[in-house]
């Protein structure tokens, strides 16, 4: 009704209200339509995982084998195998989980990729487990020494953590820690803990962000 009547109102009106109604006409118009497809039914998308909020670090402080700390974490945040074999993460459904190889899982994050590629079942020793939670934001798993605990437990972060996040346990990384894709800042690749054996551990080195999100990359 607004913009018929701003019609009647033009054939009478002259040229100075002519450009008012025109510059109304601008702003208004177009905020109308992408309020009106946002509220278009049966539209949600899921949002890649560098453009989501950060959720919060999740840790599980508990004694227990590798298998036993990975099923309580799936059951802490709530996800389930992947059904397909491969899958986009952003094409994954919410409440997943796959794995993504040590080198692919580097190269998207030093790129700062919008984008990861996870498989049902990990394909190479040494890959990383990738959460998608509920509300289509991710989690990076891996292991962690107890001393950086205390660290990354908050979500408010008043600064940076350097992180050292193991595949697999190792060591004295026995704790399984889910830390937020988005505020992951790496600057090199992941590498084995012994470059001589095949199946070693991988470490992939990085920087756990503070409550400033990194921002998404272009696209």
């Amino acid at each position: 009704m607004f913009v018929p009547g701003l019609a009647s109102y033009m054939t009478r009106a002259g040229l100075p209200e002519l450009r008012f109604v025109a510059f109304l006409l601008a702003v208004i118009v177009p905020s109308s339509f992408s309020s009106l497809s946002d509220a278009a039914p049966g539209g949600k998308t899921e949002v890649l995982p560098m453009e989501k909020a950060a959720p919060a670090a999740v840790v599980i402080e508990a004694a227990g084998t590798e298998s036993e700390l990975r099923s309580r974490m799936r059951t802490k945040n709530g996800v389930a195998e992947l059904e397909s074999g491969a899958v986009r993460f952003s094409l994954a459904p919410t409440g997943s989980y796959g794995f993504i190889a040590p080198k692919q899982l580097g190269l998207a994050l030093v790129t700062q990729s919008p984008d990861l590629m996870l498989e049902r079942m990990s394909s190479s020793s040494g890959s990383y487990e990738i959460h998608k939670l509920g509300d289509g934001s991710g989690l990076l798993v891996g292991f962690v020494g107890n001393e950086v605990v205390p660290q990354i437990k908050p979500s408010e972060r008043p600064k940076s953590v350097r992180l050292f996040l193991y595949s697999n346990s190792f060591g004295k990384a026995t704790t399984i820690a889910a830390v937020p894709l988005t505020k992951l800042m790496v600057d090199q690749m992941p590498r084995r803990v012994d470059s001589r054996q095949a199946e070693s551990p991988v470490l992939l080195e990085m920087d756990l962000q503070g409550t400033a999100n990194r921002k998404a990359p272009s696209q």
